[in-house]
């Protein structure tokens, strides 16, 4: 028994946070999850399309992202929708963004969103991780450029000391 237990563990810590279908991409409807990201910097916008600081974020962050792009960084962008398939697709033909959107499919938005340190449920609400190191800082409310920059140098820093 005693041998079976860490490789039970093990399988615990590797198994996904999510169901397969509970992340779809915007348009295609392929099952999407966080755990799939490779770039270095990953950052997960959780955003609905009622939330009037997540709308006024998105131009701010798609040119973020499209500079980070032309840079070549190793850096990945999602914004995640809490909100409806239709209300999203209604909503982006309006406030087109350069990075990829995915919609959360699940039925219970709150515990989602701790999975990822979002403790109060508010939106718009922002991770910006570095999973190679284990490091991670979560932005509540509307992020630009700067708070973004910010964040990478910070887990930059903290990832070097490691």
């Amino acid at each position: 028994m005693k041998k079976l237990y860490p490789a039970l563990l093990a399988a615990l810590l590797a198994a996904p946070l999510h169901a397969a279908d509970e992340f779809t991409v915007h348009g295609s409807g392929a099952a999407q999850s966080p755990e799939k990201l490779t770039a270095e910097v990953q950052v997960l916008n959780f955003w609905a399309t009622w939330c009037k600081p997540c709308r006024k974020e998105m131009p701010q962050m798609s040119k973020w992202y499209r500079a980070q792009r032309a840079q070549k960084a190793s850096v990945a962008m999602v914004g995640i929708a809490v909100d409806s398939a239709d209300n999203v697709a209604a909503f982006l033909k309006t406030m087109p963004v350069s990075y990829p959107v995915w919609i959360y499919n699940g039925n219970n938005s709150r515990a989602m969103m701790k999975v990822y340190g979002n403790q109060v449920g508010g939106l718009p609400y922002t991770v910006v991780r570095m999973p190679k190191c284990g490091q991670q800082q979560a932005l509540l409310g509307e992020v630009n450029g700067a708070k973004l920059d910010q964040a990478v140098a910070e887990l930059r820093g903290r990832c070097s000391k490691k």
